[in-house]
């Protein structure tokens, strides 16, 4: 490998390296302890300084100097791994270089020369292998030590490497940690102890940063049942990111099968950087914060001083500006910011120079002032570029009632038709919010403060739901982003008929049934409309139980529309991973919320150390956000939080129902009990502001005399308990318990999973459990393996998320050929290619070229009596009009006569303890008819047929491959006519001939039904 040159000073290396061989301008050098007499003391202590140090000759040992005959500096230009590398550089040198230098007279022009050719050849190499770093030379270095020490794939990309201690037991081995696209790996060498780890990111069940009383600070790895620390890391929060970022990618790409088309960075596994991880790491924070499209990236940030008019004061923050929006974020503690979106802006007016201020003129006669901008002339000049775009549609305004709230009065006849029910007239708790806006702002570029989240805990007015829902959801963006996308994709999506739309069907009357806004075909239709649409929009979720409950509550509130935009910012950017087959961030946030239970409520984990009970009843809080147990004019004051805070909300309030029902639940015996509990509490929650009437909101406590004893309890004062016992909680912190807990729930989903697959395998095949569960574990990697390297793989392609778990899991050809071949035992005899593509034609029933465990577990195992009878048959067809038919018949009834006994004799002997069972008669005559001379040309295969129908119905039998191959050899028949040569020219002719006769007999065919349309006699 060609080096950049560095100075070195010969009399400093002499004790390290020996030369090999040298001319008047190179010499090439040998590291003391490798070759040629290697080994022992000076062996293991130089690997030990080479490891230690970072150095390339513990996999480069030889290298090439350049030198001139009046200097005393040497200048590294080149190493290797072998002899037979440095070698080729050398014999490059000779050919290209040698010559060229004799035209030079200084030796400074001589080595500026060689320098320079040598540059030239890195470059040229670093276009070919597509090096993206900040120091190319030392990266170029550090691939060639992790290819050297781990001898994976030529095509694994590393990404980036760190030095660190790994501690085994107590003993920390210094080394150096290398992190690739797929694989975790780790390199210590220390007085000829080598320690070496692998680990596949999707084989990880926890990481997480941990401390103790040993270690200050390291990063903990749990993978396949074992604990690894890694410590002493000079950068270890920049590490933790980039692990945290490939274990993610990895989870994301193998298990669900993400392919990043809208990500360039990670689109293609092969070309994985540190630099695009830490991208993509910012702007995924970007965009959760501040509630953006996942088309917006993070461009540039600046920090700047905000002035807030109704504080009188400058806050300290940052400007974030992506392509379409203008964002900025205290950093103060006053938790400000604002969202400006770029269609809003109409200009910026003249920089201050002397504050480095720069004014944004919004829409709405508003404009906010930044001050001390470090480059505030490029920022002003980066917003005019992307300013003046069509105005932003607005929600329709406060004195307008929602379509299916008025509905609900109207159905009710508490309002003539055409006027506003009083209980729907301007409030006080609606005062407060106009005074909010003409203060903070209204709409898209409304600041967002401490007294916003404060109004939005004591209650948001009816009339004002559906535009804040949509403001602070960023759904308002979407829309606003894509106009007219729903009316499109609504007339593609109704009338289509998929599994999505037959769920939506059957669960649309059970969507708030008891409300009167769902009890007309108008609300029912629109309720379809929103979740069809959906589901043609994104058919990797579809439809999953608990989006109709949801939607209906967006549909009381927001038009239908904008219903569509807040149900895709809930399922797509605030509750990811919630609505799919797998609800897997419902279970990632169950998990979560018992790690807060831990935290807060340390007198109910006293009392009840699993916890597990706290997930299952939990289950339908997250999913639904506590519409399905709270009446529905409580339920949307939960909303309201969760639209501002995000999972936060949901989280706190959980952890305030369980500490208020805390003496309930210690004091409860069973489970059932706990349910009951929680159940009358959440009845008896009330919403005191609601403007429905007391008989029109949905209470069951009348049902229930023992509840009605039961204290109530105000929605409001429950938020506000919440918020104020646990609202410190930060959302960058459940953003690392979430990624912290998301490992460890995927992979105990994949172990059940797991089991339920070998469950239902297990009852086809004769393996046995561990057997199975080491070949799922094999073929489970082999699935990995198409997946690695490429986004275009057919498993990949053909993926389907809606089949059942046996069908997640699938090998294509290639991969199935190399699997297959490593447990078959005939993989090695010639034409094996042939075997492995009909084996795999056999298995592939549905004909989608991939073949699921269950199938690959069939072909493995012995063959069934279906299989082994369409053997049979193929054998009787193969020797029809063999001049030895005779013979090969005879030898083929006692080869299956025999292969039924023996099969016969196994069971008994596996079975010593139950009675012998006696064949079926049927089956005794058929196998004695197999074996007598005497056969009719038709016998062989209607025998097996009837012998084939009768043990099936009575009795499971199988045969091993080696069991066949015995019998077969043991009739020298059979054998001679599979070694009979055959004579190929003779084949030939009679090919040719019979080619020739069947086109005479075409062309003749053809030409006399033309005379005969065409009334022409032939002759």
């Amino acid at each position: 490998m060609w080096l950049k040159p560095e100075e070195i000073l010969l009399k400093n290396a002499l004790k390290l390296w020996v030369a090999e061989k040298g001319n008047e301008y190179f010499v090439l050098q040998r590291r003391r302890g490798y070759g040629e007499g290697g080994g022992g003391l000076t062996g293991l202590l130089v690997g030990t300084l080479d490891t230690m140090m970072d150095s390339t000759s513990k996999v480069a040992p030889f290298r090439i100097l350049h030198q001139t005959p009046d200097s005393q500096i040497y200048w590294s230009i080149a190493c290797g791994g072998t002899k037979e590398e440095i070698n080729q550089h050398w014999e490059w040198l000779e050919k290209n270089i040698m010559r060229t230098l004799s035209v030079f007279d200084s030796s400074d022009d001589i080595t500026s020369f060689v320098q320079g050719k040598i540059r030239g050849l890195i470059a040229e190499e670093g276009k070919v292998s597509g090096v993206q770093e900040d120091d190319p030379e030392k990266f170029r270095e550090a691939l060639l030590r992790f290819e050297k020490w781990f001898d994976l794939p030529q095509k694994e990309k590393l990404v980036t490497y760190y030095s660190c201690s790994y501690w085994r037991g107590r003993v920390p081995c210094q080394g150096w940690l290398y992190l690739s696209t797929n694989f975790l790996s780790f390199y210590s060498y220390l007085l000829g102890s080598e320690v070496k780890l692998v680990v596949s990111w999707n084989e990880i069940w926890r990481l997480e940063k941990t401390s103790n009383v040993i270690l200050t600070e390291s990063i903990h790895v749990l993978a396949n049942g074992e604990d690894h620390y890694f410590s002493m890391f000079l950068h270890l929060s920049e590490t933790f990111l980039i692990m945290e970022q490939l274990a993610d990618y990895s989870i994301k790409r193998l298990f669900d099968k993400e392919t990043f088309q809208e990500e360039p960075s990670l689109s293609d596994p092969l070309q994985i950087t540190k630099r695009g991880l830490e991208t993509n790491a910012r702007n995924e924070q970007f965009r959760a914060f501040f509630r953006l499209p996942k088309e917006e990236n993070l461009l540039e940030v600046y920090e700047s001083f905000l002035w807030v008019p109704f504080s009188h004061f400058n806050t300290l923050g940052k400007i974030c500006l992506s392509e379409s929006y203008l964002c900025f974020a205290s950093q103060d503690g006053s938790q400000c910011h604002v969202i400006i979106p770029m269609r809003e802006v109409i200009g910026v007016e003249k920089p201050d120079r002397s504050s480095r201020a720069l004014t944004v003129c919004v829409r709405g006669k508003r404009a906010l002032r930044f001050s001390e901008v470090r480059d505030f002339e490029r920022l002003g000049n980066a917003i005019r570029r992307r300013c003046g775009m069509t105005a932003s549609p607005q929600h329709s305004a406060s004195t307008e009632v929602t379509n299916f709230l008025f509905w609900t009065f109207l159905l009710l006849g508490l309002c003539p038709k055409g006027t506003i029910p009083v209980c729907l007239q301007p409030s006080k708790c609606e005062q407060s919010w106009n005074i909010h806006f003409s203060e903070y702002g209204r709409g898209t570029s409304m600041f967002c403060t401490k007294k916003t989240r404060d109004l939005i805990v004591r209650g948001v007015p009816e009339a004002l739901r559906g535009e804040l829902w949509m403001l602070f959801s960023g759904a308002v963006n979407d829309m606003a982003a894509n106009p007219g996308y729903y009316s499109e994709i609504v007339d593609k999506s109704l009338g289509t008929s998929t599994l999505a739309t037959d769920e939506i069907e059957r669960d649309l009357h059970r969507s708030l049934p008891e409300h009167p806004a769902f009890q007309s075909d108008t609300g029912i239709s629109a309720l379809r409309r929103v979740l069809t649409a959906y589901a043609y929009r994104n058919p990797k979720i579809g439809y999953c139980q608990a989006m109709n409950i949801l939607t209906s509550v967006l549909l009381l509130y927001a038009k239908e529309e904008e219903a569509f935009w807040l149900l895709v910012a809930v399922c797509e950017r605030m509750l990811p991973d919630y609505f799919n087959r797998r609800i897997i961030g419902a279970l990632v946030d169950q998990a979560v919320f018992e790690e807060l239970i831990r935290m807060h409520l340390t007198q109910l984990t006293e009392h009840m150390t699993d916890l597990t009970f706290f997930s299952s009843v939990s289950l339908s809080w997250f999913l639904t956000l506590f519409i399905s147990v709270l009446p529905i004019e409580s339920a949307v004051n939960v909303v309201d939080c969760f639209f501002y805070d995000g999972i936060k909300a949901i989280l706190q309030l959980g952890l305030a129902v369980l500490d208020y029902n805390m003496e309930g639940l210690i004091s409860s015996h069973d489970d059932a009990e706990a349910v009951t509990i929680l159940s009358k509490f959440f009845d008896n929650v009330t919403n005191k502001d609601s403007p429905l009437p007391q008989t029109v909101q949905q209470n069951s406590v009348g049902n229930n005399d023992k509840a009605s004893s039961l204290s109530k309890v105000d929605i409001s004062d429950l938020i506000k308990e919440a918020y104020e016992k646990y609202g410190d909680m930060k959302s960058e912190e459940v953003e690392r318990m979430r990624k912290r807990n998301k490992l460890y729930v995927i992979q105990t989903l994949e172990d059940t999973t797991k089991q339920n697959v070998l469950r239902v395998v297990s009852q086809e095949v004769k393996f046995s459990v561990p057997q199975l569960d080491n070949l799922y574990a094999l073929f489970k990697r082999q699935h990995f393996l198409s997946c690695y390297w490429t986004m275009n793989s057919p498993v990949l392609l053909h993926h389907d998320p809606s089949l059942a778990y046996l069908e997640q899991y699938q090998l294509g050809f290639h991969q199935f050929r190399v699997l297959f071949s490593l447990l078959e035992p005939w993989s090695l005899c010639s034409g094996n290619d042939a075997l492995f593509l009909w084996a795999f034609r056999l298995l592939d029933e549905n004909q989608d070229g991939l073949v699921n465990f269950k199938e690959f577990c069939c072909a493995l195992g012995k063959a069934r009596p279906a299989q082994f009878i369409q053997f049979s048959k193929t054998l009787y067809n193969l020797f029809h009009g063999d001049p030895e038919e005779e013979s090969l018949y005879r030898a083929v009834a006692r080869v299956t006569s025999l292969l039924l006994r023996m099969e016969e004799v196994g069971r008994r002997l596996q079975e010593p303890t139950s009675p012998t069972q006696a064949a079926p008669e049927g089956a005794l005559l058929n196998r004695e008819a197999c074996s007598t001379p005497e056969r009719s040309s038709d016998t062989p295969c209607a025998t097996i047929t009837l012998e084939a129908g009768s043990i099936l119905q009575e009795v499971e039998w199988s045969f091993a491959f080696e069991q066949i191959l015995a019998s077969l050899l043991n009739e020298p028949v059979l054998v001679r006519f599979f070694e009979r040569p055959v004579d190929i020219q003779a084949r030939l002719d009679h090919a040719k001939g019979a080619q020739t006769l069947y086109n005479i007999f075409y062309l003749t065919t053809v030409l006399s039904l033309q005379g005969k349309l065409s009334n022409v006699y032939i002759i």
